[in-house]
């Protein structure tokens, strides 16, 4: 990102499908400011990128260690990543 800000793609495992996790990760990412996505993966698990203040990003990382009400996470993975476009506000996949 062009202004300071940092992108990072989280991948979280767990009863996260079917729960509501991307859209309760959506309101979260909105209210702090994050664009990206959240999308369900093939295997159960969701993906979900969040790109913005640094702080923000961090925040959201905390959070989805606890996920919507339904979901149970057991583990959530991070790796910066570079991105030639800028996402635009935050989608559900």
């Amino acid at each position: 990102m062009d202004d300071g800000g940092v992108c990072k793609r989280f991948v979280v495992s767990g009863w996260v499908q079917g729960v509501s996790f991307r859209a309760h990760t959506r309101s979260k990412a909105v209210g702090l400011g994050i664009a990206g996505y959240a999308r369900n993966l093939p295997d159960g698990r969701v993906e979900v990128l969040a790109c913005g203040d640094p702080q923000a990003v961090e925040h959201i990382h905390r959070w989805l260690w606890e996920g919507s009400p339904a979901s149970r996470v057991t583990a959530v993975t991070v790796v910066d990543v570079e991105v030639e476009n800028d996402p635009r506000g935050f989608v559900i996949g």
